[in-house]
């Protein structure tokens, strides 16, 4: 359960500084913020087993800080040309 408020509460913050970086408005509540960077999170991560891949036996490669905020910001990108917000 803790993992769980852990996410939610990085994963806000993490969109939350994507929104600010991201030039224009996006009108998005808490849950969506909470969205954006946790799945900006999981690119990141993805994008970092790209460049460096985890150690043998390890089941996740975690994205640090940077990789999560990349991440989100290129979910952002993507969610404005779909959705034209």
């Amino acid at each position: 359960m803790l993992h769980l408020i852990w996410s939610i509460i990085v994963g806000f913050i993490v969109g939350l500084i994507a929104r600010a970086i991201m030039p224009g408005a996006d009108h998005m509540g808490f849950w969506m913020t909470a969205g954006v960077g946790i799945v900006g999170s999981l690119i990141g991560g993805a994008i970092g087993n790209l460049i460096k891949k985890p150690e043998p036996g390890s089941m996740f490669h975690p994205a640090g800080i940077l990789m999560s905020i990349v991440g989100a910001l290129i979910l952002l990108v993507v969610l404005r040309f779909v959705f034209h917000m």
